[in-house]
């Protein structure tokens, strides 16, 4: 899944009040652990996880069919978006616990802030649209056609443009947040799905899973520059969270992830990691990155340092995406 950050400091569950959460929402509190959340889209769960003990401390309903998940630009909430029942459901980041839901937005499957912070975006992959909605109150502002099968999205550094992936036309589109409209699209290679800005906001990075590269775009001159062999079905892309690096989840049953270096634009290290990983996130260490193993109903947790798999937390049916505060942030 693509994130955009605003850094803030992580609490301990060790107070009365979060313990009382977490027991009010059903779950058993964990040992002084920070909470990582996995979503299970085929359970349409989330399953809730001390980060310092690896283990699953409990599992929430959500909806049916919930597919990506972001935080909100001041980490108050967790937003998991539910496409088959057309709502956003608010956690709490820090407990799991249930704020709200936001009904009447249809199909929503990949979502984004602008980086001003004055839209909300929904791919709607299933219906073949983009929807720009005011973030304020969600109030529908306008409904872009978007043939076919719109999925990740990613944002300029001025706000002027979404970019969306195409899976199912090998294209991405552009549109003009300033007048609501399709600006352009253009071919990619096949089956494009994540889609990230590169550090210095020259190139977008489009993993494509049709034949297992990052396609490095120059959005401004609409030209493809390189495509950069990843790993078969080469999915989504996650930053290291030092402004240059990039990993790159290679979703296949006997999968792996690979460094992307957005400098020298080539791949520096691989990691195998089976089970078909997805979305991921690094400790704000840096030490440990986390995937969801879509195959495999685990989420991965990869020793950076040691540059292997460390262990396998086994959650629910379908993982799909994970998060945690305590992450080292974007770009």
């Amino acid at each position: 899944m693509t994130l955009r950050r605003f850094v803030s400091p992580f609490r301990r569950l060790a107070s009365a009040v979060s313990v009382g959460l977490l027991c009010a929402a059903g779950v058993t509190a964990a040992a002084a652990g920070d909470l990582a959340i996995a979503l299970n889209s085929a359970d349409g769960t989330l399953s809730l996880i001390d980060t310092e003990t690896y283990s699953v401390t409990g599992k929430v309903s959500v909806c049916k069919e919930p597919h990506h998940l972001m935080p909100t630009p001041d980490d108050k909430s967790l937003i998991v978006a539910c496409a088959a029942s057309n709502q956003l459901v608010f956690f709490d980041p820090r407990t799991g616990k249930e704020q709200k839901r936001v009904r009447n937005i249809s199909d929503p499957y990949q979502l984004g802030y602008s980086p001003d912070l004055k839209w909300f975006v929904a791919t709607s992959l299933r219906l073949d649209r983009v929807d720009l909605y005011d973030p304020n109150d969600f109030r529908l502002v306008a409904r872009l056609p978007a043939p076919k099968t719109p999925s990740h999205l990613a944002f300029d550094d001025n706000s002027q443009f979404v970019f969306v992936t195409l899976q199912d036309s090998n294209q991405i589109m552009a549109i003009d947040l300033a007048t609501q409209k399709v600006a352009w699209v253009m071919p990619v290679a096949a089956t494009p799905a994540g889609i990230v800005m590169s550090p210095d906001n020259r190139y977008l990075l489009v993993a494509c899973m049709g034949e297992g590269v990052v396609e490095v775009i120059d959005w401004r001159a609409r030209q493809s520059v390189r495509k950069i062999a990843t790993g078969t079905a080469a999915h989504n892309l996650q930053p290291k969270g030092d402004k240059r690096h990039f990993y790159v989840s290679n979703r296949t049953v006997d999968g792996s992830i690979s460094l992307l270096d957005t400098r020298t634009l080539s791949v520096v290290e691989k990691y195998e990691v089976p089970g078909g990983p997805d979305d991921m996130i690094v400790r704000a260490d840096g030490k440990e990155l986390w995937a969801t193993a879509r195959f495999a109903r685990n989420v991965q947790v990869v020793d950076l340092v040691g540059k292997k798999l460390k262990l396998s937390i086994p959650v629910g049916s379908s993982p799909h995406g994970v998060f945690f505060l305590n992450h080292a942030g974007l770009r």
